[in-house]
């Protein structure tokens, strides 16, 4: 059923990511005054259709990978089945600014689609982890850079990090570089800077783990939540907020050891080390003795875990702000690792497919909706980064051809895009088959 789950969600994303591309040409080539004859979402056979009182027919086609706006042409070979019912130009004889408009138009709607959806997001507020060390592997970058279970990371390389996702992305624009990140924590107010030196960071590996590469964990640290009455951990005297840094003198730092060592413990004396409000004390602690289902006996506190997050909202008239930085991050971060691709600082084989983005979709869908329209805003602007790469038969190939004619002033010849549009046209399937081929491989069985 996972399988149908993700392509619900692929269909739904392309849906709308391509409806909103297509919006945008069609809204632009309607107020150039151009007849629209046909508005496709998707490819290939229509589905479904209407028309409107224009005389565009509006279609679902049964290929949902991608879509189109058809303007009238009087060079087509079938022009005259499309004349316009009403007044309305031929593309033919729109002038060169106007085409580039059109052109335009498609990129520019998927980019204003990722700063409403940002707008969105900050108005219903997002509820992320904040991104606390848990641990940190012995020898690794981030140990040698001086890191610690326990801080928080506030930023990368000068980029505010209010969750772990910002962390992420923040690290990701890293990839393939030389040099230094710059990592700003703070532990119990004292704020601190951690330098981790890097080279060709991460340059041939294939869907890396940014924070785990750095030696990072994402375990949960040992805080307490909160104390159950009456049982062990309020008699003892911990309390929430309580971080427990060793049992019996051996350090402890993470949720699990701590669970580990308190189940393996029952009607045991343990000697309970916390650090509270930035001092140490020692409190004894004797769990009590459960068992489970299968008469397993463990040791029981009543201890619960505090897991650390943040609300970051926003006012309607704040968001704007927030939502134009967002999309300006987005893309920049976008186009810097599109450049690394291209120039092979960062192997191709990261880029996503239809199995990818259906994944991904489903799984943040299941996180929540905020989730899901974070992600789909990261698709709109890929999308529109995309489309303006200048490839015969995408956006940004007519607005080549339309600088050329006002360089030249006079159009590109028919044949001459004719042969673009084939070229183009290779190279677009040629990639689609490419990331076909990562998709799969990606999420086929190792060996």
């Amino acid at each position: 059923m996972d399988y149908l789950y993700y392509a619900f969600y692929l269909l739904v994303t392309l849906l709308v990511l391509v409806t909103f591309h297509e919006l945008g040409h069609f809204a632009m080539a309607r107020w150039a005054g151009l007849h629209v004859v046909r508005f496709s979402v998707g490819f290939g056979r229509p589905l479904w259709s209407w028309y409107d009182r224009r005389g565009t027919e509006f279609c679902v086609a049964a290929v949902p990978l991608g879509g189109y706006v058809r303007m009238y042409d009087r060079r087509d070979a079938d022009a005259a089945q499309h004349v316009p019912r009403y007044p309305a130009k031929s593309y033919d004889v729109l002038g060169p600014w106007w085409r580039i408009a059109v052109a335009l138009a498609g990129p520019g709607a998927n980019f204003l689609l990722a700063f409403l959806v940002f707008w969105l997001i900050a108005i219903m507020g997002v509820t992320s982890l904040v991104p606390i060390v848990g641990s940190v592997v012995a020898e690794s970058p981030a140990q040698e850079a001086g890191l610690v279970p326990g801080e928080e990371i506030v930023a990368v390389d000068g980029v505010e990090t209010p969750a772990w996702e910002d962390v992420a992305l923040a690290l990701a624009s890293r990839l393939g570089d030389t040099g230094v990140i710059d990592l700003h924590t703070r532990r119990g107010g004292v704020p601190a800077r951690h330098e981790i030196l890097i080279e060709d960071w991460l340059g041939d590996v294939q869907d890396p783990d940014t924070i785990g590469e750095l030696g990072i964990g994402l375990d949960q640290l040992a805080l307490i939540g909160a104390v159950v009455d009456g049982e062990a951990a309020e008699q003892s005297g911990l309390r929430a907020g309580d971080r427990v840094v060793a049992i019996d003198g051996e350090p402890v730092s993470l949720w699990s050891e701590f669970v580990a060592q308190i189940q393996a413990s029952a009607n045991t004396r343990l000697d309970v080390t916390v650090e509270r409000d930035a001092l140490e004390m020692t409190v004894q602690v004797v769990p009590a003795q459960r068992f489970a289902q299968d008469g397993t006996e463990y040791g029981y506190i009543g201890a619960q875990l505090d897991t650390p997050v943040r609300l970051v909202r926003f006012g309607a008239l704040g968001a704007i702000g927030h939502a134009a930085a967002e999309t300006y991050e987005k893309t920049v971060l976008t186009v810097d690792l599109l450049g690394k691709m291209l120039t092979l600082s960062v192997p191709a084989t990261n880029l996503a497919g239809p199995i990818t983005i259906g994944k991904v979709a489903g799984d943040s869908a299941r996180a929540g909706p905020d989730r899901f329209l974070w992600i789909l805003a990261l698709l709109s602007i890929s999308l529109g980064i995309i489309n303006l790469v200048p490839i015969p038969i995408l956006d940004g190939g007519h607005v080549v051809y339309a600088l050329v004619e006002v360089v030249r002033n006079k159009p590109v010849s028919m044949r001459a895009q004719a042969v673009g549009a084939q070229i183009g046209l290779a190279i677009v399937v040629g990639l689609m088959l490419f990331v076909f081929y990562v998709d799969i491989a990606r999420w086929l069985p190792a060996g």
